[in-house]
């Protein structure tokens, strides 16, 4: 069975965790299908495109270069789908196929964790604080840089989150 080396979206390399690419038959057409698990930073990124210019790199050598229509599949993890209607399939020899009555598709999230993801790539995200403090430390904070503040949180956070998971054990 073929695998997936590489990906790149619009031009762009993308960090896959877990991939799966397959033909899929019904009736009526066949496709080409891409599943990718992603981090949530490019889920992010993608995840409202209709269509992106997709270059897969396969494990045996070949690339394909494809413009792929894309959705977003709900699950633990962040994951996209790329797909495109194929015309003839004769260039897909030893891809899987699946068809519209198979009961079972590939599970690209087996064995993967968000933890896992977040090693690699982890998100940021805004937090807005409401504190009352001492008038003192509200003077010095409003004299700090934002990316110092965000620096200085980020690892009190990650200092207290420790402490409390060792309580915990």
């Amino acid at each position: 069975m073929v695998g997936v080396k590489s990906v790149k979206l619009d031009g762009e390399s993308i960090y896959v965790f877990n991939s799966a690419i397959y033909l899929f038959e019904s009736a009526s057409s066949c496709s080409l299908e891409l599943g990718l698990i992603v981090s949530e930073v490019a889920f992010k990124k993608y995840k409202d495109m209709e269509s992106l210019i997709v270059e897969i790199e396969l494990d045996d050598g070949r690339i394909l270069s494809s413009f792929m229509y894309l959705r977003t599949l709900p699950g633990r993890l962040p994951q996209i789908n790329l797909f495109c209607e194929l015309d003839e399939t004769e260039n897909y020899e030893g891809f899987h196929s699946v068809s519209e009555n198979d009961s079972v598709f590939p599970n690209i999230e087996e064995g993967i964790t968000l933890e896992d993801i977040r090693k690699v790539e982890m998100p940021n995200e805004k937090a807005t604080l409401k504190l009352t403090l001492p008038i003192d430390q509200v003077e010095w904070l409003k004299n700090q840089k934002a990316s110092d503040l965000n620096s200085i949180f980020k690892d009190l956070i990650y200092v207290y989150m420790n402490k409390q998971a060792r309580e915990e054990h």
